[in-house]
């Protein structure tokens, strides 16, 4: 749910030049993904006989950076994952590794906040050179740049599309589903041995993957040998957060967007809950990347959105239940990593859109089950303050627990 974090881009734009990342040309956009054949299984066994983390397709591309092209090259592998209702999905990760120095043994997976509605959003759009609109594509670029200082440490970098080819955004074990099968495509596309670190860092919709990934990976991928996750922006219970935004004169674009991601993940038709002006907002919401949509319905409510019969929305069965299915550390098993956690407290509240307290709760949560946590909480920062925060603190922390360093956090100090 990031907007265009201007502080970011003062920080990490320097780092291309330790890649020798010089824009080569302008470079024309790829087709969209929801035109592009390779974002669809051809294969000939049925896809729910195919292992999740299993590689479909692959091919190579020139990494694009913003609007130019880069000396780098990328593979992007089409991989069997799955869905939020359990049923086997398809999606892309794109793989970029250092060329200027040799690379280090650890993998780390970036999580994109790019928050879409659309395929235009996706990662592997925009990193094989697609242009998904000025914001967007403004965003993009900062994501790319703070890529390219793991790349720079000789990190290998997984950039999975997690929301899927529906763009079930949102949806929180779906997200953490296509996550942790990423990691297994990309180290057996690279023949990596099994005992390779990993590190995963996610901020704001990022966050949903990160977050749901390090819970269900002891059950889904125990495999995988997760050596840390940092997740920022954290929105740990949505129905808090709609209440938190309901209304706002930025963030409340975000309520119909969810409400659509979840629909797609759920199979689910809105139609019937929506009235004529939500049908509208939503139906506007439904082809584009969600930064496009902050301060479009200045005040809009969740209410607004719906018809008489359903504006007490949080007790309406059907958006209850869906919303309660994606409260983080609500899953069976918990992470078994050390974590960063991290939230803005501009108003007391919150960033503008997560709710600090819940983010203090999960941490606590987590703490008293013994997961180990550094918990954050950055006082009087906003959400896309908070991000510029946060960004800078994870390459070290990462970098840290991939190499083995012992680790201490803060659990004593949660209050």
């Amino acid at each position: 749910m990031g907007r265009c974090l201007g502080t970011r881009l003062l920080v990490v734009a320097g780092l291309a030049c330790l890649l020798g990342i010089v824009p080569a040309r302008a470079v024309s956009g790829p087709p969209t993904p929801s035109s592009d054949p390779f974002y669809t299984y051809s294969g000939k066994a049925p896809l729910a006989n195919v292992e999740p983390g299993t590689v479909l397709k692959e091919r190579s591309i020139q990494v694009t950076f913003g609007t130019s092209a880069t000396p780098l090259r990328g593979e992007q592998l089409l991989y069997r994952t799955t869905g939020q209702l359990g049923d086997p999905t398809v999606t892309v990760t794109s793989i970029l590794r250092p060329t200027t120095i040799a690379p280090t043994t650890g993998i780390v997976e970036y999580l994109s906040f790019y928050d879409g509605l659309a395929s235009k959003c996706d990662p592997s759009y925009t990193l094989d050179g697609g242009k998904p609109g000025s914001v967007t594509e403004q965003q993009a670029e900062e994501e790319e740049l703070l890529v390219s200082w793991y790349l720079s440490n000789g990190f290998t970098v997984t950039v999975p599309d997690f929301e899927g080819t529906a763009l079930d955004w949102m949806a929180g074990r779906e997200s953490g589903y296509g996550a942790l099968d990423a990691l297994k495509a990309t180290e057996s596309y690279l023949h990596a041995p099994s005992s390779t670190p990993l590190g995963l860092s996610g901020y704001s919709g990022g966050a949903v993957a990160a977050d749901w990934a390090s819970e269900l990976a002891p059950a889904y991928a125990p495999q995988l040998r997760i050596a840390a996750v940092a997740e920022g922006g954290i929105p740990v219970d949505y129905s808090h957060m709609i209440a938190y935004m309901n209304g706002s004169s930025v963030y409340s674009a975000a309520i119909p967007g969810m409400l659509l991601g979840l629909a797609r993940a759920y199979h689910a038709d809105l139609t019937p809950y929506l009235s004529a002006y939500g049908q509208k907002v939503v139906d506007d919401e439904s082809n584009t990347c969600i930064d496009e949509d902050f301060g479009r319905y200045p005040g809009l409510t969740v209410q607004a959105l719906m018809k008489p019969q359903y504006r007490s929305f949080f007790d309406v069965p059907f958006f209850h239940q869906i919303l309660s299915a994606q409260r983080m550390g609500t899953s069976s098993t918990r992470p078994q990593e050390p974590l960063l956690m991290a939230v803005g407290n501009s108003d007391g509240t919150g960033d503008g859109a997560m709710v600090a307290a819940d983010v203090k709760s999960l941490a606590r949560q987590y703490c008293n089950e013994g997961v180990p946590v550094e918990f954050q909480e950055y006082t009087g920062a906003s959400h896309e303050d908070a991000g510029a925060f946060f960004e800078p603190q994870t390459g070290p922390f990462l970098q840290a627990r991939i190499a083995g360093a012992p680790f201490v956090g803060n659990c004593g100090s949660i209050k």
